[in-house]
């Protein structure tokens, strides 16, 4: 499913951590989306299985009513189960291809890659984006392994894919990645962990869009 590069300019990954409650947590994504987050995915770990699918379906039902991809972290299940826009897997989820199958070419698939191969492969298995990183040290994944300024340049020009930069970014690096043809940035503290997410994310999709 193709979408508008810019819709990837700024991408939001929840994290309730930060939120007071229930209802704050969804207060803070509507701001985030109010600010200008393109695409939001889901992404709670810490959930029964019960409360992820409800907290699952609203989640799509707020991105669908605000017109931005709600996307829903490893599992197609779900996505599908919830209306949500696609699902967004790693290197240690299921294949491109069989999200893809589960799928269908009407929802979007987006894939986490750490290298070239990888995201040859992902493309090639029918990904609609791909995500890179860790691009800088974080807090929200310990095992981040980073990855370097060359290995990003290098799989944007091997890709025809939209390709967004996870890990650490914030307000004081982004420029940081200036010049690697990237189509925007994943962020999740420098959104969540703010005391204003909507202030936070205007700020940083205007810094996005020198990218």
């Amino acid at each position: 499913m193709q979408v508008n590069r810019e819709k990837y300019r700024l991408y939001a990954v929840t994290d309730r951590r930060w939120a007071k409650d229930r209802e704050d947590f969804f207060r803070q994504i509507e701001a985030v989306i109010d600010g200008g987050a393109g695409v939001v995915q889901f992404r709670e770990k810490d959930l029964t299985p019960v409360q992820f699918l409800e907290d699952a379906r609203r989640f799509a039902d707020l991105c669908r009513s605000k017109g931005v991809l709600g996307m829903i972290n490893d599992d197609p299940d779900t996505a599908l189960a919830v209306q949500a826009d696609g699902v967004h897997i790693g290197q240690s989820d299921m294949e491109a291809c069989r999200a893809r199958d589960l799928l269908g070419s009407g929802r979007i698939v987006g894939v986490s890659v750490h290298t070239v191969e990888q995201a040859l492969r992902a493309q090639a298995a029918g990904a609609d984006y791909l995500g890179v990183g860790a691009v800088f040290p974080t807090g929200t994944k310990d095992d981040a392994e980073l990855v370097s300024r060359e290995t990003i340049r290098a799989i944007t020009d091997a890709v025809e894919l939209p390709v967004v930069a996870i890990g650490g970014v914030g307000r004081e690096n982004i420029r940081e990645l200036k010049g690697l043809g990237l189509a925007g940035v994943a962020v999740v503290s420098a959104l969540f962990a703010q005391k204003d997410p909507k202030a936070a994310a205007e700020g940083l999709l205007a810094l996005a869009k020198e990218l």
